[in-house]
């Protein structure tokens, strides 16, 4: 699985051409490096003797960008927070549910939006959600420092520090250092306070990881000690036996978030194929799978049920008593307006 990860990462970063992993031709998935595990979706293996064609990018962004300019693919892997973008720009049509029926094992909380589903239909497969908080190398720095988000302030640990190249992630963060756990309603003050805080932790900042691998790289290779981190950059590390530590306990607290597929209109491919990959995706075994591979928790409650009692749920994924600020869909415009204060903190100003 390092292989594939390792290599996926190295065509998204030398931006080599799509697709990069080139399989069954007819279902294109357009997908977060990692996540074409086979594994994950084993049952549509089974069915048709292969993996679907891969095509990868580093951030959401990133892939909506590509999509929007034409890239032709019949499913994408977005974050919730970036359904509402889809939808307006007509880029994406309805499941049908009917042909997916592990669908109905999906936990509710993750379909609670009108943005997911509506009277039109289902336009949104939540399938995986995790954590992003204090990724931190335990034999050089001290638990009682990142006891506080402003971990990623103290002098100590200036050029010590990774923070994701994520909007979403890195205002995740900063909201909640400053205060805030809602992002759907952020007044102007909560604004211009989580992006001063921002720009002060951008002064301790190394680098700014665009994958969990190179996420995991930077500390493996002792470049930093602290990074705000996902599940999987942890994976990573406790599988090369790195001493990580992962606080989502902070006093301020810690993010969540979850991702799922969109079903591109006038995708390349069968649409018999996608939803079968999405039955397979959603399939209990596939839990464990995701949780080995990833990190990551499912949004099936079957499938949770088989993996609650694996270390790796109860270190990364349980209930923690802290506020968590969780990213669901906000305001298009807000979310613009964060990503372009994010362009300019990066470049110093």
């Amino acid at each position: 699985m390092k292989l594939l990860r390792s290599s996926a990462l190295a065509l998204v970063l030398s931006g080599a051409a799509l697709p990069a992993l080139a399989a069954d031709s007819e279902l294109t998935v357009f997908d977060w490096a990692g996540f074409e595990e086979p594994s994950i979706f084993q049952g549509y293996i089974d069915k048709y003797g292969d993996s679907p064609t891969y095509a990868f990018y580093g951030d959401d962004d990133e892939a909506y960008q590509k999509l929007a300019s034409g890239f032709k693919a019949d499913v994408a892997h977005p974050c919730s927070q970036m359904i509402s973008k889809y939808r307006d720009a007509g880029l994406i049509e309805p499941w049908d549910v009917s042909k997916i029926p592990n669908f109905a094992d999906i936990d509710p909380k993750f379909l609670d939006s009108p943005i997911f589903k509506d009277d039109q239909g289902v336009w949104f497969v939540p399938t995986d959600w995790g954590a992003t908080a204090i990724a931190y190398n335990t034999e050089t720095v001290p638990a009682e420092d990142v006891a506080s988000l402003n971990v990623f302030l103290d002098p100590k640990y200036q050029g010590r520090t990774s923070l994701p190249d994520s909007a979403d992630d890195v205002w995740a963060l900063a909201y909640l250092a400053t205060g805030v756990t809602d992002w759907t309603k952020v007044t102007d003050e909560q604004f211009t306070a989580a992006a001063d805080w921002l720009r002060k932790a951008h002064v301790n900042v190394a680098a700014y990881w665009a994958d969990p691998s190179e996420q995991a790289q930077l500390m493996a290779s002792g470049a930093v000690d602290i990074a705000w981190s996902w599940n999987d950059g942890v994976v990573l590390l406790e599988n090369d036996g790195f001493p990580v530590g992962f606080q989502r306990a902070p006093k301020e607290g810690s993010s969540t978030f979850f991702c799922g597929y969109i079903n591109m209109k006038n995708g390349p491919g069968s649409e018999e194929k996608a939803h079968d990959f999405m039955n397979a995706w959603l399939a209990p075994t596939s839990a464990k799978a995701l949780l080995e591979t990833i990190g990551y928790g499912h949004t099936s409650t079957v499938a949770m049920e088989t993996i609650k009692d694996e270390p790796a749920v109860k270190n990364g994924l349980s209930e923690i008593d802290v506020p968590i600020l969780a990213q669901t869909p906000n305001d298009p415009a807000q979310r613009e307006k964060q990503l372009a204060e994010f362009e300019k903190i990066k470049a110093g100003f």
